[in-house]
């Protein structure tokens, strides 16, 4: 969701064609804030994950109209239109027909929870018709959540650009710079996922397609936020941008996307990670033929590169710096599995393992069930596997990584990590 929400912050500052309709400007500034679009965007993902992944279109239905009249209750200055802002207090609300682009503002939810495109799209209709059931309102939320889909699962840009005119019809053919020229301050469907659409396909990293939407003037919270959450989906979100967005939003939002990327997580980490545990395997089956275990070793370290380059993240014990846990958690209720928001004066680092020769290693662990086989750190969380590789080759004090140190272990020496990072850089160039 940083994606749709950083979008909406960023051009909240030049709505209404208060910006010179150009790419070079302050990407934060004093009037950098949420708006109604970012109220919307959490409103929907609360909703998504009370009804469940598995919850009928009607259940989806009821959930939204629940939280979306709740945090438009609590946040009733954000920005509505007015007929929103009706339905928000209404006790009988019903859908009035919209186009509006309100409907694919808030849907980037949808984006990432499921497992096909049907689904996909079937939730996002569900939320755009609680009030937007006019059918381009209903096209635009679809739009939306389709290429958040297609864009987190590899496809490339003409796959999308393709899929997209072939399912929607929207015609994105003008460049950035003609629709600049005839842009009004336009709020439907209709005008806004077109400029959208052509602002992620000229992107060239998350950055740069919010940019390439604001510079279009009018709308620019809204274009900035259906851009920015596309763009999510193919470049991610960098980690200072992220933490900007933290800093400018309420604690009860913060708390919305914390509970959203832990559900995520325990969705999609095993499902990332089949294909590393495979070719884990594979080479353990093989230790005593040397050409086949040489053959499954470089197998397995391109499929590490590979994960690193989708993002995968794996279950990483971290030791709590500065002993803030034991202070704020009781242990004997603590059980395994339990979840709970680290407070933000907790410091992590990841816990270092000593081998028999003692030196240190990073421990990769390819599944949470792998980290209970030993001693581990007092917290356990899910960090990124590009992130271990490069903590392990920037730190001089390490060797580099251990796949499973628990056993049967694998250690990756640090010069095989610098090849390993290079592959993977290769990857990310090429798509």
């Amino acid at each position: 969701m940083y994606g749709a929400i950083l979008g909406d912050i960023i051009g909240s500052a030049f709505e209404f064609d208060r910006g010179e309709k150009t790419k070079e400007f302050p990407l934060f500034c004093e009037e950098s804030t949420w708006t109604d679009d970012t109220v919307m965007t959490i409103a929907v993902a609360e909703a998504l994950m009370a009804a469940g992944r598995d919850a009928t279109v009607e259940e989806i239905k009821a959930a939204c109209v629940k939280s979306m009249q709740k945090w438009g209750r609590k946040y009733p200055y954000a920005g509505y239109g007015g007929r929103f802002i009706n339905w928000v207090h209404s006790d009988d609300p019903h859908p009035y027909k919209s186009y509006g682009n309100g409907s694919a503002m808030r849907v980037s939810a949808a984006g990432w929870l499921y497992d096909t495109i049907e689904r996909t799209r079937e939730v996002a209709r569900a939320t755009a018709a609680v009030t937007h059931n006019h059918p381009e309102g209903i096209k635009g939320a679809e739009c939306t959540a389709a290429v958040i889909f297609l864009a987190r699962n590899g496809a490339t840009d003409e796959d999308i650009a393709e899929y997209v005119k072939e399912e929607f019809g929207y015609d994105f053919s003008e460049t950035l710079a003609k629709m600049r020229e005839r842009h009004a301050h336009v709020e439907t469907c209709m005008d806004s996922l077109p400029k959208a659409m052509r602002a992620f396909l000229d992107g060239t990293s998350y950055e740069d397609v919010v940019r390439n939407a604001v510079s279009l003037g009018g709308d620019t919270d809204t274009l900035g936020a259906i851009a920015g959450a596309m763009a999510e989906g193919y470049f991610g979100v960098p980690e200072d941008l992220k933490k900007e967005c933290r800093e400018r939003l309420p604690k009860d939002m913060r708390k919305v996307i914390d509970r959203f990327d832990d559900l995520l997580e325990r969705i999609y980490s095993n499902e990332k990670n089949e294909a590393l545990i495979y070719a884990y395997n594979i080479l353990l089956q093989n230790q005593e033929n040397e050409e086949l275990r040489l053959k499954a070793h470089m197998n397995l370290l391109g499929e590490l590169a590979r994960q690193m380059n989708r993002g995968a993240m794996l279950p990483t014990p971290m030791v709590d710096v500065n002993n803030v846990l034991p202070k704020i958690l009781d242990p004997e209720k603590l059980k395994e599995g339990d979840m709970f928001t680290l407070p933000e004066d907790v410091r992590l680092r990841v816990d270092e393992m000593e081998d028999a020769e003692g030196k240190h290693w990073y421990p990769l662990f390819l599944s949470r069930e792998e980290t209970q086989k030993g001693r581990t750190a007092n917290v356990v969380v899910p960090v990124l596997i590009r992130d271990i590789v490069r903590m392990a080759i920037d730190n001089p004090k390490v060797e580099g990584i251990v796949i499973n140190p628990f056993g049967p272990a694998l250690p990756i020496p640090k010069h095989v990590l610098e090849i390993l990072w290079k592959s993977m850089e290769e990857g990310e160039k090429n798509g």
